[in-house]
């Protein structure tokens, strides 16, 4: 115990290596991670948007990435499960914090989300973003796609969020939309997860309904992704309302239905083999929570990521 020391994200002096806080106690950020605001030589930044004015139904994800950076305290000390590894031995990943928005001024949202993502991008870290409503996505996928070209998006959701949109609006439920007519997104190499609404487009994206995904096998829609992505730059953006209300019920529109948050993370660990270039979580909403609920299933989405950019990076390594 002499050895150890407590407040990682401030007392850490390099980005590599666990931490050592009790899981009760110390500064909270994502995985304990170092708080900092220099990324240079980072592999990956965590990176929180705590925005939520453009919801449809229920408000507080502007407090999920407080959430989820308490609750990923669990994962510190011991190996990541299933990844059987200190994911942050050879990998190091810092905090970054959260971005910083004028909740009187919401038009200049997207240029502030936007603008900040390009500065983490051209440092070379992977960018992992915690929300916040599903808007922060539109402009995270812009930043993205200004760096890699036209990206193929796996989207886990009950919604398929291809509304109407206008210049200028600013909603949850029209950026995937928006972002096939833009360019943005190639709508024949992305795929939706979980869908248990019906909108007014469907973009030309593969559609995974969750009725279709209850009678899957978890390998299988690991499977339908990886064909339908072919080889492509990948964004992966988890909502967790596409989880059933039972596994997530702190979220702005739940949806009854769903698949367990248990079926979703092996979908995600079999994703191993794509070509995922920037991810997020988005939706969780506390203030509708219950024991932490919600907050631990996007910490353990938001780890998952990590872990498998850390095992890409050791493949390309040899």
């Amino acid at each position: 115990m002499p050895s150890k020391a407590i407040d990682h994200a401030f007392t850490a002096r390099q980005n590599l290596g666990a931490a050592s806080d009790p899981t009760y106690a110390g500064a909270l950020s994502f995985m304990r991670r170092r708080f900092t605001k220099k990324v240079a030589g980072a592999d990956a930044v965590v990176w929180g948007i705590p925005f939520d004015a453009a919801v449809s139904n229920r408000p507080g994800a502007r407090f999920g990435p407080q959430a989820i950076r308490r609750a990923s305290a669990i994962f510190d000390n011991d190996p990541q499960y299933p990844f059987d590894a200190d994911l942050f031995e050879q990998m190091a990943v810092v905090d970054y914090g959260d971005c910083l928005l004028d909740y009187g001024n919401h038009h200049k949202t997207p240029t502030l989300i936007e603008r900040e993502a390009k500065k983490l991008l051209n440092s070379g870290a992977f960018l992992l973003s915690l929300g916040g409503d599903h808007f922060v996505t539109w402009p995270l996928l812009k930043a993205h796609a200004e760096r890699h070209g036209p990206l193929a998006l796996v989207q886990f959701d009950a919604h398929q969020d291809t509304w109407p949109y206008e210049k200028g609006r600013i909603d949850h439920g029209s950026f995937v939309g928006r972002a096939v007519d833009e360019g943005v997104v190639d709508a024949a190499k992305s795929i939706q997860i979980g869908i248990r609404t019906h909108a007014p487009r469907n973009c030309g994206i593969q559609m995974l309904f969750g009725h279709e995904v209850d009678e899957m096998k978890a390998a299988e829609i690991a499977a339908a992704i990886e064909k339908r992505t072919a080889g492509a730059k990948v964004y992966v953006t988890f909502d967790i309302d596409c989880l059933d209300p039972a596994f997530a019920p702190g979220t702005g529109t739940p949806v009854a239905g769903g698949p367990s948050s248990a079926k979703m993370l092996a979908v995600l660990r079999a994703l191993g083999a794509l070509d995922i270039v920037g991810a997020d979580v988005v939706e969780v909403s506390p203030p509708y929570d219950h024991a932490d609920i919600t907050a631990i299933a996007g910490a353990t989405v938001a780890m998952y990521y990590l872990g498998l950019l850390s095992e890409r990076r050791m493949r390309r390594q040899g």
